[in-house]
C-alpha cells in the first residue's frame, strides 16, 4: 500500500468512526470533539517518541510497566521527582511543548477502555493544561470551544463519560495500526475536515476550501512572480490568509514550495470565527509546523484589529511575498465614512456595504510585497459590478495590478452554488494586458458538488486543475474557447468590465452554410424524387390501379 492510499485509508477509517458515533449530532459539533482528540493523539505520540529519544536507556521498558502505570514516562516521573523540572525545560528545547504522562494519549485511552468516572475529568484537566502550560508559546483557548460538559454529549456527567468512554476507545481502536508521522496524520486530519464540511452544508463555508482550489491558489502563488515560466520561487519569507478558515490553503502553499525544493520562513493567517481560529491552530501543529513558525490571529480581518498590520509608519509595514484568501462572499459590512480614510482603502476607494469583496481584496493587496503574488477567490459580481466597485477595479486596472482573471464552475462549493473567480493580483507586472481563462465548463458532476477533473494525462485524461495552472504559467496569446491575453485597449473600450465571456466565449460557432450549395441539393433530391414517382405510377398504370 502506497503512502498516498495509507493516507486515505486512515481518513476513511476515521470518518466511519465518526459517522457511526456522532449519531444524532450535527456534523459541525461532532467535529470538533472528533479532531481534537486526533490532535491529541499526534502530539502524545510525537512526544512520547522525543520522550524516548532523549532518555535512551534510561527510557522505561515495557517489562517495567505495571497495573497503575499506563506507559513509560508515567514511570520515569514516579522514579525521578527531582529530575521532571530539568527534564521538562529540556523537552521544550527539544520539541517545543511539554504533555504530563497523566494526559498523553496513551492515559486518556486506557481510562477509556476500562470505562474510568474519571475520564471528563482527566481530559478537562489535559485540555487546559495544553493550553496554558504545554507551549512555549501561550495556545490559551485552543480547545474552548470543546464543550465537554454539552448535553450534545449525555444529559449528566455519568452520560457524558460513557459516551466519550466510547468515542475514545473507538478512535484508540480504529488508529491503532497506522502510522502517526504528521503526514500521514495531517492528511487524514484534512479529508475530515472535508467530509464534516460535506456534513456541514452551508456551514462549512467558514472554514473549508475545496482542496481542488486550495491547490490552484497555492501552485500559482509558489511560481516565480515575474516569470512563472521559470517555475517555483526558492523562498517565501512570509505567507498570508486572512480569512484562513481551519489553515488548509497555508499548508498547501508551504507544501507546494517544499515539495519543489523551497522553503517557507513563516505563515501568517487570520480569522474571525473562534471555534475555525483554533482549529487552524491544531491543524498546524498536526502538521508538524512548529509554534514558533506560524501565528494565527483571531479578529476581524475589515476591522484590522491585528496590531502587527496595523502599522502607520510605511517603513514598518509587514509584507508578504504570498497571499491567498477564500473570504466570505458578499459580505455585508460597516463601510462607515471614516474607513474610506483607512490606509488600505484610501488610494482605491471603498467598497459598498451591501458587498465587502473588493475591501477583503484591497485588504490583502496592501500588504503584498513588490515581488509577491496574490490569489483570492470571489464571486463573480467583483468582475462586471458599477458603482463603487466599479471605480475601485477601473483603478486597479489602470495601475496594471490585475494579472490573470479565472472563471471557475458553479456548485464547487458545500457553502453556495454560484460561480466563482480567481483574481490574482500583483505589483510587479510587467505586460501590459489581462490573463482569462474561462474554466466555467471543465468540471464532472458528483453527488452533492461539480468538481475539476484531475485525470491523469499520460493516459489521455483531462486535468482541468493541471489545465488552469499550465495556461496561468505560459501565459499563452489564445487557446480557443478557453483562453486570451487580452490588451487593456480593449477593456477600457469596454469600460473596464471584465466579466469573462465577453473576451472568451466558451459557445461552438454554428457552421457556416453555404446556401447555392444547399439549393443544388434541394434541387437534385426533387428531381430524383419525381423520377421515383413517375416510375411508380408506371408500375401503378401496368397494374390497373389509381395511380398518386
Amino acid at each position: 500500500m502506497t503512502a498516498q492510499q495509507k493516507q486515505e485509508e486512515l481518513g476513511k477509517t476515521l470518518w466511519d468512526i465518526a459517522d457511526s458515533l456522532r449519531g444524532a449530532m450535527n456534523a459541525d459539533d461532532f467535529r470538533d470533539y472528533m479532531l481534537s482528540f486526533l490532535f491529541l493523539r499526534y502530539l502524545s505520540d510525537n512526544y512520547e517518541a522525543s520522550v524516548q529519544k532523549e532518555l535512551g536507556s534510561d527510557y522505561p521498558s515495557k517489562d517495567a510497566m505495571h497495573s497503575v502505570s499506563t506507559n513509560p514516562l508515567s514511570i520515569w516521573y514516579e522514579a525521578n521527582p527531582n529530575d521532571i523540572v530539568e527534564f521538562e525545560k529540556q523537552m521544550r528545547r527539544k520539541v517545543h511543548y511539554v504533555i504530563e504522562p497523566q494526559y498523553l494519549w496513551s492515559s486518556i485511552s486506557e481510562l477509556a477502555r476500562t470505562q474510568h468516572e474519571d475520564l471528563l475529568k482527566t481530559l478537562q484537566k489535559g485540555f487546559k493544561y495544553i493550553e496554558n502550560e504545554s507551549f512555549e508559546n501561550s495556545f490559551k483557548g485552543l480547545f474552548s470551544e470543546i464543550n465537554l460538559d454539552s448535553e450534545k454529549l449525555g444529559k449528566n456527567y455519568e452520560a457524558r463519560n460513557e459516551k466519550l468512554c466510547k468515542i475514545i476507545t473507538q478512535i484508540a481502536v480504529g488508529i491503532a495500526d497506522f502510522s502517526t508521522d504528521s503526514d500521514t496524520l495531517g492528511d487524514a486530519y484534512e479529508y475530515l475536515i472535508g467530509q464534516f464540511a460535506a456534513g456541514s452544508g452551508k456551514k462549512a463555508g467558514e472554514f473549508y476550501t475545496p482542496q481542488q482550489l486550495s491547490t490552484i491558489l497555492s501552485e500559482i502563488v509558489t511560481l516565480d512572480s515575474q516569470n512563472p515560466k521559470a517555475g517555483k520561487k526558492k523562498k517565501i519569507n512570509k505567507v498570508l490568509d486572512f480569512a484562513c478558515g481551519s489553515g488548509s490553503l497555508l499548508l498547501n502553499v508551504k507544501n507546494k514550495i517544499e515539495k519543489a525544493g523551497g522553503t517557507l520562513s513563516r505563515i501568517y493567517g487570520q480569522e474571525k470565527n473562534i471555534t475555525t481560529y483554533n482549529l487552524a491552530r491544531m491543524n498546524m501543529l498536526l502538521h508538524g509546523v512548529k509554534a514558533s513558525e506560524f501565528e494565527i490571529f483571531h479578529g476581524d480581518t475589515l476591522k484590522n484589529d491585528w496590531e502587527i498590520l496595523n502599522e502607520m509608519n510605511p517603513a514598518k509595514k509587514v509584507e508578504f511575498d504570498a497571499i491567498v484568501a477564500n473570504p466570505p462572499f458578499s459580505l455585508r459590512w460597516d463601510a462607515s465614512e471614516a474607513m474610506g480614510e483607512d490606509f488600505r482603502f484610501k488610494n482605491y476607494g471603498l467598497a459598498p456595504k451591501s458587498a465587502a469583496d473588493f475591501a477583503f481584496l484591497l485588504h490583502g493587496f496592501h500588504f503584498l510585497s513588490e515581488e509577491g503574488t496574490m490569489a483570492i477567490i470571489l464571486p463573480h459580481g467583483v468582475l462586471f459590478r458599477g458603482g463603487a466597485e466599479s471605480r475601485i477595479r477601473e483603478k486597479l486596472l489602470k495601475d496594471n495590478h490585475i494579472d490573470t482573471v479565472i472563471g471557475l464552475p458553479s456548485n464547487l462549493f458545500f457553502s453556495t452554488g454560484i460561480p466563482v473567480c480567481i483574481l490574482i493580483l500583483k505589483k510587479c507586472k510587467k505586460e501590459d494586458d489581462v490573463l482569462f481563462i474561462n474554466a466555467s465548463e471543465g468540471y464532472k458532476k458528483e453527488k452533492r458538488q461539480n468538481v475539476l477533473r484531475n485525470g491523469d494525462l499520460e493516459k489521455g485524461e483531462k486535468n482541468d486543475i493541471l489545465e488552469i495552472i499550465n495556461t496561468y504559467k505560459n501565459r499563452p496569446e489564445k487557446v480557443e474557447r478557453y483562453a486570451r491575453r487580452v490588451p487593456m485597449e480593449e477593456i477600457v473600450k469596454n469600460e473596464f468590465n471584465l466579466n469573462i465571456s465577453r473576451y472568451v466565449s466558451t459557445a461552438k460557432r454554428e457552421p457556416i452554410i453555404d446556401l447555392k450549395e444547399v439549393n443544388e441539393k434541394l434541387v437534385d433530391i426533387e428531381k430524383k424524387a419525381t423520377e421515383a414517382l413517375n416510375e411508380h405510377n408506371a408500375y401503378l398504370k401496368e397494374l390497373g390501379l389509381k395511380t398518386i
